[in-house]
């Protein structure tokens, strides 16, 4: 898979190194002209997948191949990355990384010079240069000499010690159980956890790659984590995904909170009057409430981490995000950050002296119901069109599909970036409610886009 999310295949199959040296030289060509050197500075770092090293050879090869200094900054989360790329003052960087796929997938994630993957426009010209294989290699007196910088665990947490106050959690003496799911954020999490006096329980630290469950961090794959939060008597689970930048939360009951909470309770003790903060259409209305609560606004933006991110700088946001826990705390960096959603969440729970569970009972609370469908390619603009015409009498938002919203509902119904399916997405406030605007959507698209 190519598009604007980067590239993503099977190890072995269809994503072979000398596909990702190619995409990486291209992208090398692309920062030389966007960036205006010639001999950008990337940063290059992985998840920890067994794959990772081999791709991550194909890669500095690319790059070095096109003029790029590489500095391999080892085994880290995608936030660490984008941090030692502002940390070191890199041109761009490249994440090897699948995310939450299990581990026969691997893929090449890549980063500007702020951190933020590159927006549909900047991706598309990227793409084009791949395909073209219009990347203009270097003679052997241009060749860059590489380098290697492992500090970004450290850096990442230095980052994070700053903006939160360190002395009030560990005053509050929190115990949390950590399931990092061997991925890349083990080691950033027990570094800024244990620099917080947070009590740590940690499952799966070891970043070996071997995922013991399912990776992506939903409910039905965090069973063992609520056992264990139970069992400890800990204040709070986390869950990583393999690349640390999505985080999801089990309260003090062991009872699954969910990454739509995630971006609710970092903003919880953020937002002010007047502030505003960010989130995509398929975000959940709670970030609304808690907005309004404390006197702020949300700014809603198409799904893709770099629109909510655009919209944070737009409207000076400090916190923004995506529902499917991916929490951007600006003054550290633009990308989705378990790392700091840990700490702001552990701030929160010091400050306001109340059980987790106490604090997300008094947050209105909704249902949401999440499917998809089937469509002949190139029958998602039809299917749209039917959608923004039959709510034309309700408040409809065009920017990424159509999202329609009611007083106590709403529904977003988009294409895939990746697949010829319609993603149709439901919240309201009792779960038979969402589910009937899933099914009204689905038949309704339905005779339109088959």
């Amino acid at each position: 898979m190519l598009g604007i999310s980067g590239m993503r295949g099977l190890v072995g199959q269809s994503l072979k190194p000398e596909i990702v040296c190619r995409y990486a030289a291209a992208f090398g060509h692309w920062l030389k002209t966007a960036r205006d050197t010639a001999a950008p500075v990337v940063v290059l770092g992985r998840d920890s997948r067994p794959s990772g090293a081999m791709y991550e050879n194909a890669v500095a090869a690319g790059l070095t191949s096109v003029g790029c200094r590489v500095i391999r900054v080892g085994i880290l989360s995608t936030p660490g990355v984008a941090i030692m790329g502002d940390h070191r003052d890199a041109d761009g960087g490249v994440v090897i990384t699948a995310s939450h796929n299990p581990k026969p997938w691997n893929g090449v994630k890549l980063l500007r010079h702020d951190g933020v993957a590159p927006p549909p426009d900047q991706a598309r010209a990227i793409i084009d240069l791949y395909k073209k294989n219009a990347a203009a290699h270097v003679e052997v007196d241009a060749l860059q000499s590489e380098e290697t910088d492992f500090s970004g665990a450290q850096v990442h947490l230095d980052r994070v010690a700053a903006v939160v106050d360190v002395q009030a959690i560990r005053a509050a003496k929190l115990k949390v159980v950590v399931d990092s799911v061997h991925g890349a954020g083990g080691d950033e999490a027990a570094l800024l956890l244990d620099h917080l006096g947070v009590e740590r329980v940690h499952l799966y630290a070891q970043p070996t790659g071997h995922f013991p469950h399912v990776p992506e961090p939903l409910r039905e794959n965090l069973t063992e984590l609520c056992e264990v939060v139970k069992q400890q008597g800990a204040h709070a689970g986390f869950a990583q995904d393999p690349d640390a930048d999505r985080l999801a939360i089990v309260d003090e009951q062991g009872s699954y909170i969910g990454e739509e909470y995630t971006l609710v309770l970092c903003a919880l003790a953020q937002l002010g009057q007047g502030d505003a903060t960010a989130a995509n259409l398929s975000t959940s209305r709670m970030i609304d409430d808690v907005a309004a609560a404390a006197g702020a606004t949300v700014v809603r933006t198409p799904v893709g981490e770099a629109n909510v991110a655009a919209a944070m700088r737009e409207h000076g946001a400090t916190v923004g995000g995506e529902g499917g826990g991916g929490i951007i705390y600006r003054p550290i960096s633009q990308v989705r950050d378990s790392v700091v959603g840990m700490a702001l969440v552990c701030e929160l729970l010091a400050k306001r002296k109340q059980a987790l569970s106490a604090v997300v009972a008094s947050t209105p609370a909704y249902a949401m119901v999440k499917e998809k469908i089937a469509i002949v390619p190139g029958s998602a603009g039809p299917a749209l069109q039917w959608a923004a015409q039959h709510f034309a009498d309700q408040k409809v938002d065009v920017q990424d599909g159509v999202r329609v919203d009611w007083p106590d509902r709403w529904v977003h119904v988009r294409p895939s970036n990746t697949e010829p399916l319609l993603r149709i997405i439901a919240e309201a406030t009792t779960q038979a409610d969402a589910k009937a605007l899933v099914d009204q959507v689905r038949a309704g698209v339905g005779k339109v886009s088959r």
